[in-house]
């Protein structure tokens, strides 16, 4: 059965294959526009109508990513659909779907599973399969291959099963699709061989593994190792403002030294879709082995309490100026997860504006990025964003700095906020007594 193999592969490297992509959020998108550009055909495939609709009508529902270049593609053949039936007619097929936490803090493997129930029963020969979606070392072998071959394809004969971590940094103009490395992991060599003939046309640097699994882990421990260092130094942030030491003035001293230390900035919290939850994902199969991850473990427990900590912050900031908490008006500047993207997943603004709408605050929030409060699994708030002048932001008790955007014009801020809680080191070295470092 080699040459189904060797066939597939020449397909790929002349740019003769079909590329299937499942799941056209943050991490499929991007996928599909750099397929397309250099040539392939590439369906998508989206259990949202609305997205679909709007792709086919060359409409882009993310903000960096322009409108022109979805159109762009769809004139040179992308085409959406939510008809899984249709996995038919594409030799690869990429999964990017969510893998969220559940509410005891456990893999939600749902997506990942029901995309696969919903794929299998029109997979065929000589296609090859990729799971991008971040999730424990085994789920490949342990969720998709079973399903996979209880279709009568022998994976690494017939098909090809391969896992590939995304890397995506939404925002960030340094790296692009194709400029971010790939790891590719494949359940049989034949697999890797495919895999890497399936990336390498759109990956400037692919990187061979020797499993699934290790490409699994490799994708945690990027992940992981940005959350233990974000908690300490979110911890040190906490021992530095009791000692009145600023810790951004101290990060910003250790980054000098050219050896052994890379800095790591407090906030309100982690955000985005991988920081915040990945690390669960090991943390719950390393209990299948008996052991227990204290290092995860504790770094989440701090950074989850960073948006308690900021409340905390405020309340004391407020009491001190004869106000309390209960009824105060309280602005939120930023509630996207990260600066200058429209991304809201895990955002530790949203867990504050929870957190601060339970204490009974009159609650606002100004983003220019994001117009209106998205529909969201868990999170519920019927706001829009407020536009910031001076005379809006007089009419607030406080403001609390959370993701601090480009476009906020923080001198007008500064002029005329009665009170700012700064989380994000904007006003470091800031003299004026309105400005509480959270």
């Amino acid at each position: 059965m080699t040459n189904l193999k060797d066939r597939l592969v020449e397909r790929l490297e002349r740019k003769e294959a079909v590329i299937g992509i499942v799941g056209l959020g943050y991490v499929g998108l991007p996928l599909m526009l750099r397929y397309s550009d250099i040539g392939f055909r590439v369906l998508g495939i989206d259990i949202d109508p609305g997205k679909v609709a709007r792709l086919n009508a060359g409409e882009s529902y993310i903000e960096h990513i322009p409108a022109e270049r979805v159109a762009v593609a769809r004139d040179a053949g992308f085409e959406a659909t939510s008809d899984f039936a249709r996995i038919a007619e594409v030799d690869a097929v990429i999964l990017c779907v969510p893998t969220p936490l559940n509410k005891y803090r456990e893999p939600d493997m749902s997506y990942v599973i029901n995309t696969v129930e919903a794929l299998t029963p029109h997979l065929r020969e000589a296609q090859v399969v990729s799971l991008e979606s971040t999730t424990y070392p085994g789920t490949t072998e342990e969720e998709l291959l079973p399903r996979i071959e209880r279709q009568g394809l022998t994976v690494g004969e017939h098909l090809f099963l391969v896992y590939s971590p995304e890397r995506e940094d939404p925002g960030n103009r340094d790296f692009e699709t194709r400029t971010i490395p790939k790891v590719v992991g494949g359940h049989t060599p034949a697999c890797s061989e495919v895999g890497l003939a399936l990336y390498r046309p759109a990956i400037d640097r692919v990187v061979p593994l020797s499993s699934t699994r290790a490409a699994e882990m490799t994708k945690l421990l990027e992940n992981i190792h940005r959350a233990v260092n974000i908690g300490l130094v979110n911890e040190m942030k906490v021992v530095a403002d009791r000692m009145g030491i600023d810790i951004f003035e101290v990060v910003d001293a250790a980054a000098t030294k050219p050896f052994g230390f890379t800095p790591y900035y407090p906030g309100p919290g982690l955000g985005g879709h991988c920081i915040p939850i990945d690390p669960f994902y090991l943390t719950w199969k390393a209990r299948e082995y008996g052991l227990h991850t204290r290092f995860i473990e504790l770094s989440g427990e701090i950074n989850q309490g960073m948006p308690e900590y900021v409340v905390g912050k405020l309340m004391e900031a407020l009491n001190q100026r004869g106000k309390a908490l209960k009824g105060s008006r309280v602005l939120v500047l930023g509630i996207a997860y990260k600066k200058n993207v429209d991304d809201m997943r895990e955002s530790p603004s949203v867990h504050i504006m929870e957190r601060l709408r339970e204490r009974g605050t009159d609650l606002a929030y100004s983003d220019p990025h994001v117009p209106a409060f998205p529909t969201m699994r868990e999170h519920h708030f019927d706001l829009e964003s407020v536009p910031l002048t001076p005379a809006s932001l007089e009419e607030y008790d406080a403001v609390v700095l959370a993701t601090d955007h480009d476009r906020f014009d923080y001198a007008m801020i500064l002029a005329h906020a009665r009170l700012i809680v700064d989380t994000r080191g904007i006003y470091r070295g800031a003299a004026a007594d309105t400005v509480i470092k959270a």
